[in-house]
């Protein structure tokens, strides 16, 4: 169960957005509508208000906020989502201007993933960032919120405030919380470490949310994990073995999926789900080749997995969906390498199949290079153990003197 319920499932929302002169404004705001969608809930219009500098209390001005009243009273609408992350105290306000609830672009991912989470550490992961994102949120909101009186016997003592107690409580639950994934942290590890026992190769899907990663997947694995055209449909980490011919069994794991401006304590609290990719031999980009914006959206996967030190780990970039545009790929399925003939890029279709086959082979090469560097490594490791073994011993210096004589002697006498 959900532990922050936002209240956006079937709600009609308007989407509001300041537009600051970005040249992905549009995109941003049109990617809000599918996260809404996604959500569950119905936009039903769409304000935007042309600011420099945003209001430090209504984040939007007084008059935007009427005009987004009448909106939202025109259209029948319960809701109000901002396309930008809000400070306590505005959200506050403009639920009070606006006598309707509000939430920003965090509360609205975070919603998502509440739904969407399936397994027990993907539950405990999005029930640790409600709890940090309503410890950044507590205000005061209430009038009840008055000092409470001190211990048994004090009249009038200074005591807690409410909202001390809550943000109190939170900060215990966030502990719980962290303990709690620090154990599944450490289950995952043994797994991981049994398969580095094995030596099985390791391979991580990741990519922008929507780009066709678990359609993949499910293509590689003949698995059936949930795939659809929405973003955020796959928020478990799933991991399956798959058979390549003339090497054996690999293991791919399909991860969630990014977005533009992914909140910090998002990928914070998801960081056991990143394990995977930050601990796997090869990672797959998969990339929505058909989108308008599919060099933004490849900047914001390359700076998340920055952000959790998975940058320096070999990867393969899946151009996908290349079905849907056959006049611009007329070439098919293409393998495309590097300077060093390794296999850098693949075209292919996950939903119609076209060119697995290319990025079958293309993973069987790369796990039978991993081999082979794997191989070379432990040589040399055996190697230096047994120069360190043999090694002679250092040889005493030419001025070092025997002393038969003890310095200090000692006779029964002295005692």
């Amino acid at each position: 169960m959900a532990l922050y319920n936002t209240g956006v499932d079937a709600a009609r929302a308007v989407l509001v957005g300041v537009d600051t002169g970005r040249e992905d404004f549009a995109d941003s705001m049109a990617e809000l509508s599918l996260l809404a969608d996604s959500a569950g809930s119905i936009p039903a219009a769409s304000v935007v208000a042309r600011k420099g500098k945003t209001d430090p209390a209504l984040f939007i001005g007084s008059g935007k906020a009427n005009e987004l009243k009448r909106v939202m009273e025109e259209h029948d609408a319960e809701l109000a989502i901002f396309n930008h992350p809000l400070s306590p105290t505005q959200q506050r306000n403009l639920e009070r201007h606006l006598g309707r609830h509000v939430m920003d672009r965090t509360g609205l991912i975070l919603d998502i993933f509440s739904q969407r989470a399936q397994s027990h550490i993907g539950k405990t992961q999005v029930e640790l960032a409600q709890v940090r994102y309503r410890m950044s949120r507590l205000v005061r909101a209430w009038s009840h919120l008055e000092r409470q009186r001190g211990g048994i016997g004090v009249r009038g003592g200074p005591g807690e405030t409410q909202m001390e107690l809550d943000r109190r409580m939170l900060a215990t639950k966030a502990k719980r919380l962290e303990n709690e994934l620090e154990k599944l942290q450490r289950q995952q590890r043994t797994q991981r470490r049994a398969r580095n026992r094995q030596a099985v190769f390791s391979v991580s899907l990741v990519g922008y949310t929507n780009a066709g990663k678990s359609t993949l997947f499910n293509a590689l694995t003949k698995a059936a994990t949930y795939a659809a055209d929405q973003l955020f449909a796959t928020l478990d980490t799933t991991s399956r073995r798959v058979h390549l011919d003339g090497v054996g069994s690999i293991v791919v794991s399909d991860t969630v999926g990014f977005i533009r401006e992914l909140p910090h304590q998002l990928v914070e609290a998801f960081r056991a789900t990143l394990d995977e990719t930050i601990h796997a031999d090869l990672i797959l980009h998969v990339i929505d080749a058909c989108s308008p914006v599919m060099k933004e959206q490849i900047a914001e996967v390359e700076a998340v997995l920055a952000e959790i030190g998975a940058d320096e780990i070999p990867r393969i970039e899946i151009m996908n969906k290349i079905d849907l545009m056959p006049q611009t790929f007329t070439k098919g399925p293409v393998l495309v390498r590097d300077g060093q003939g390794i296999p850098k890029q693949i075209f292919l279709s996950a939903q119609s199949g076209l060119g697995l086959d290319l990025l079958r082979s293309a993973l069987a090469e790369c796990s039978e290079m991993t081999d082979k560097m794997r191989a070379e490594q432990n040589r040399a490791k055996q190697q230096m153990a047994s120069d360190e073994f043999l090694a002679p011993l250092p040889e005493r210096p030419e001025t070092a003197e025997f002393n038969p004589i003890p310095s200090i002697i000692y006779s029964p006498n002295d005692a």
